[in-house]
């Protein structure tokens, strides 16, 4: 696993009403404080979102709906993990919350059709100050096939 990323487990609350699902409490203390909170989707399955990094940025991740594929590239000099490639798939089936810390490439790819996201980030979005170096989808290979296991 990348250093420095997370993915947390979240419980499901069931009841005769529905369900409930916390995200993300203020007591976590997972990433640094939360500025933006919002809400991503695909037009279609096999729609890849990346790949980029920020210098300042965390992020986090919540699949509402559907599922999706997030792929990881640390590019931290200083990491132990530096160049190392990490997938993950997040699903609404099991809800958990992938945490991505600065200098880490990110991308997904939505894995069913109407799969949506929350994002939630430690900093507001600034179009005049870029936090961010974006690069091809396939600039380390061909990582968004889903393979036969």
């Amino acid at each position: 696993m990348i250093e420095g990323v997370k993915s947390v487990s979240v419980p499901t609350y069931v009841d005769d009403r529905g369900y409930l699902t916390p995200v993300l409490q203020e007591t976590d203390g997972l990433i640094p404080d939360i500025k933006r909170i919002y809400v991503c989707g695909n037009f279609g399955r096999g729609v890849v979102r990346g790949f980029h990094k920020h210098f300042r940025e965390w992020k986090c991740f919540f699949v509402c709906k559907g599922a999706a594929k997030f792929v990881l590239i640390d590019d931290r000099e200083g990491s132990s993990t530096y160049k190392q490639i990490d997938t993950y798939v997040l699903s609404s089936n099991s809800p958990s919350v992938l945490i991505i810390p600065t200098g880490v490439y990110n991308g997904w790819m939505s894995l069913e059709e109407g799969t949506v996201l929350l994002g939630i980030s430690s900093t507001v979005f600034d179009k005049d100050h870029p936090d961010d170096v974006r690069v091809d989808p396939f600039t380390f290979g061909d990582v968004w096939s889903v393979k036969g296991r």
